[in-house]
């Protein structure tokens, strides 16, 4: 395994898979408006609505044939139909400082201790960030471990781990050194053979955009490397806007619906986790890690609004004119510094068994 410093990472062969893209519950996936648990801006808008100003347009940049630059979009890299589609790393930053506010740092110490029980490496902590978008679960958690830490960072985009990579922490909590390697693959199935060596696996928002099936395996091949897992910010399926408004209720189920289509776990994916460690002999915990979004988070409100509503219209097309009014009057109470939001997560924490038996 190529060690490499933050700025300089490397990248090996994607793995197998049955879906295009998945695995950057961070990055989110292909066709997915609500984006994990916080959701991201769908492209939809109520009939009659105007050409939106850039910074309230959908962050979902899909590749395209021609960009504003010229052919091959807007970096102007040339483009396959195969290629990924490619995820705007603005919408990732927006939400960066609310997931690091709900993340349940309940779950460190008993995380810790875990870590403890391990045997030491030469080359410090392994940590594998599966679906690692940007890098923040990476910026978050490194900087609260002790010793030396070489993170793993897997996505399916490219352009995704240059961010992630480059804005990677250069130390742990204890002034010890963070280096990091990116992999680009298809995390749909993973193996256990990926996960050889590893201290430690994480994913943030990634749960509830898998299948019951690739969180079976996920799980399998935690159990199988004997490290813990930590997967926080999965859609726990409610949200609580205050005021309340008739329409909340019927959204939310429409959003919840979506967020099932396909096979996909959405908010049933927590329990689902929790069954397939347990039954490799983990001990699971669990715990709360809600946004509160309040006036000063107005502008991740107003995009989180666009992709709730967004998602929910797609797999209900008959709330659309009722959503287009809904939608308007909770952006206006957004600017208004009006509305305060609480969208339900829960994160999950595995302490799997570690090889050789010990409990």
């Amino acid at each position: 395994m190529r060690r490499t410093t933050a700025s300089a990472a490397g990248a090996v062969p994607a793995q197998p898979g049955p879906r295009e893209a998945t695995g950057s519950g961070e990055a989110l996936v292909p066709g997915d408006p609500a984006g994990g648990p916080a959701g991201r801006p769908a492209a939809w808008a109520p009939r009659g609505t105007a050409e939106r100003p850039a910074d309230e347009r959908a962050t979902l940049r899909l590749r395209e044939t021609d960009g504003p630059d010229g052919p091959g979009g807007p970096d102007g890299e040339p483009h396959h139909p195969d290629d990924p589609p490619r995820f705007a790393p603005e919408w990732l930053r927006l939400r960066e400082p609310a997931d690091a506010a709900a993340r349940a740092p309940e779950l460190l110490d008993p995380l810790r201790s875990r870590l403890a029980e391990l045997p030491g490496r030469a080359d410090g902590l392994v940590v594998h960030d599966l679906g690692c978008g940007t890098g923040s679960m990476g910026r978050w958690l490194a900087p609260q471990l002790d010793g030396a830490q070489h993170w793993v960072l897997h996505d399916r985009d490219p352009y995704l781990l240059h961010f992630a990579a480059a804005g990677a922490p250069r130390s742990a909590a204890d002034g010890s050194r963070v280096t990091v390697e990116t992999r680009r693959g298809d995390l749909a199935r993973l193996t256990p053979d990926a996960l050889a060596g590893a201290g430690l696996v994480t994913a943030s928002a990634l749960l509830d955009v898998l299948t019951a099936e690739e969180v079976g395996a996920l799980a399998a091949a935690c159990a199988a490397a004997g490290c813990p897992a930590l997967l926080t910010l999965s859609v726990a399926g409610r949200v609580e806007p205050t005021p309340a408004h008739p329409l909340d209720a019927e959204i939310t189920d429409a959003f919840n619906d979506h967020q099932r289509r396909t096979g996909l776990l959405g908010p049933d994916a927590v329990t689902v986790a929790a069954e397939a460690f347990a039954k490799h002999g983990a001990a699971v915990r669990t715990h709360p890690s809600h946004w509160r979004l309040g006036p000063g988070e107005s502008a991740l409100t107003a995009q989180w609004l666009r992709g709730w509503v967004g998602a929910a219209v797609e797999q209900r097309p008959r709330l659309g004119e009722r959503a287009g009014g809904y939608l308007a009057e909770r952006l206006a109470a957004c600017a208004a510094g009006e509305l305060t939001v609480v969208v339900h997560h829960t994160d999950l924490l595995a302490l799997c068994r570690p090889t050789g038996g010990a409990s």
